[in-house]
C-alpha cells in the first residue's frame, strides 16, 4: 500500500506558495503522493501543473474535479495538458460533486447523476487515452479527437460511493478516489464491488485510494470530538451521510484514524488488508506527531 497525503486546501495571495512548500516536503519526506481538493479556492488542476513543474517525483492528484461544470472534452484537455506539465505524474480524481453545489450554486440540474457520469466517461476516457471520442447521449454530446500532449498511463479515479458509482469506477474508470468512508465500509461494500466490476469487464484490479482524518494521540475522546466539529459538514451531505450510517457512527469523528501509534498503525495495515491500495493522510493535528508516525511507514 502506497501513503500519501491530503493538503488542505491553502488560502490567501500566497496560496500557491504554500501548496508548492506542502507537496516539496511531502515529496522530501518520501510519500507517494500528494492529492489537492478542488472547492472554491485554487483550482486544482491549475495549481498542480504550477507547483509540479517545481517539485519533481511525487504523483499529484486532484480529489476531486466536479464534472458538471467542464465539459469532459475541456476537462480531458485541461488534464491532459497538466500530466505534460508535471511528466505523467497526474493522478486524476473527479466526482459528481452534490446537489447543493451543482443545482445551488453553478445552476446545473442534478438529474440522474449516475447517468450523467456514464455519459461523461463515454467521452473523458477515450480522449485521455489518446483516441476519438463519437458519443451522442441524452446529457452530452461530443465528436472531438485531441492532439494535446499527455495522454497514456494518467488514471482516471471517481469519487464513487454508491452502488452504480462503484461499478463505473471498476469497469470504466481506473479506480475510486474516497473521503470519508471508515474501514468496514471499505471492506463490505466499496472493495467487493469495485474489484467485481472490474473483473467482469475484463479490466485491470482497481485502484482504491482512501482519504481519511487522521490524529496520533493518545487522547482518543478529544481527537475524534475534534474531527467531527472539523468536518461536520460532511455528516449533512447526503452522500457522505450514507456512508457514516452504513458504517454505524454518529459523525465524522467516527471515522477518523485515532489513537496513539500502535493503535492508529493497526487501523492502517487493516485497510492493507482489505484491499486499499493507497492510504491518504489527512492530518488534522498541529502538534507534528502524526507526521513523525507517519514518515515511519514510508
Amino acid at each position: 500500500m502506497r501513503f500519501g497525503l491530503f493538503l488542505n486546501e491553502p488560502k490567501g495571495p500566497d496560496a500557491l506558495s504554500k501548496l508548492r512548500e506542502r507537496v516539496a516536503r511531502g515529496a522530501d519526506e518520501g510519500f507517494s503522493s500528494a492529492w489537492v481538493s478542488n472547492i472554491f479556492g485554487l483550482d486544482a488542476l491549475t495549481a498542480l501543473a504550477v507547483v509540479g513543474s517545481q517539485v519533481p517525483g511525487i504523483e499529484l492528484g486532484t480529489g476531486v474535479v466536479p464534472t458538471y461544470p467542464r465539459h469532459p472534452a475541456a476537462l480531458a484537455q485541461q488534464a491532459l495538458t497538466v500530466n505534460a506539465a508535471v511528466d505523467g505524474r497526474l493522478a486524476l480524481g473527479i466526482g459528481l460533486s452534490h446537489q447543493m453545489v451543482i443545482e445551488g450554486m453553478y445552476g446545473y440540474s442534478f438529474d440522474k447523476p449516475a447517468r450523467h457520469m456514464r455519459e461523461y466517461l463515454s467521452v473523458l476516457m477515450p480522449l485521455v487515452r489518446g483516441e476519438k471520442a463519437s458519443f451522442e447521449g441524452e446529457t452530452l454530446k461530443a465528436n472531438i479527437e485531441l492532439s494535446t500532449p499527455g495522454t497514456g498511463n494518467m488514471p482516471v479515479l471517481l469519487a464513487a460511493l454508491a452502488p452504480r458509482m462503484l461499478k463505473l469506477a471498476g469497469e470504466v474508470a481506473d479506480g475510486t478516489v474516497l473521503w470519508m468512508t471508515g474501514p468496514k465500509t471499505v471492506a463490505e461494500h466499496v472493495v467487493p464491488a469495485i474489484t467485481e466490476a472490474a473483473r467482469a469487464a475484463g479490466r485491470p484490479a482497481p485502484r482504491i485510494v482512501c482519504t481519511l482524518p487522521i490524529c496520533v494521540t493518545d487522547d482518543v475522546e478529544a481527537a475524534r470530538a475534534e474531527a467531527s466539529a472539523k468536518f461536520a459538514i460532511y455528516g449533512h451531505l447526503p452522500s457522505y451521510r450514507a456512508m457514516l450510517d452504513r458504517e454505524g457512527v454518529e459523525g465524522p469523528g467516527g471515522v477518523a484514524m485515532v489513537g496513539d501509534e500502535d493503535a492508529v498503525a493497526a487501523q492502517i495495515e487493516a485497510l492493507a488488508e482489505i484491499g486499499v491500495t493507497d492510504f491518504v493522510a489527512a492530518e488534522y493535528s498541529r502538534d507534528g506527531r502524526t507526521r513523525e508516525f507517519l514518515k515511519t511507514l514510508l
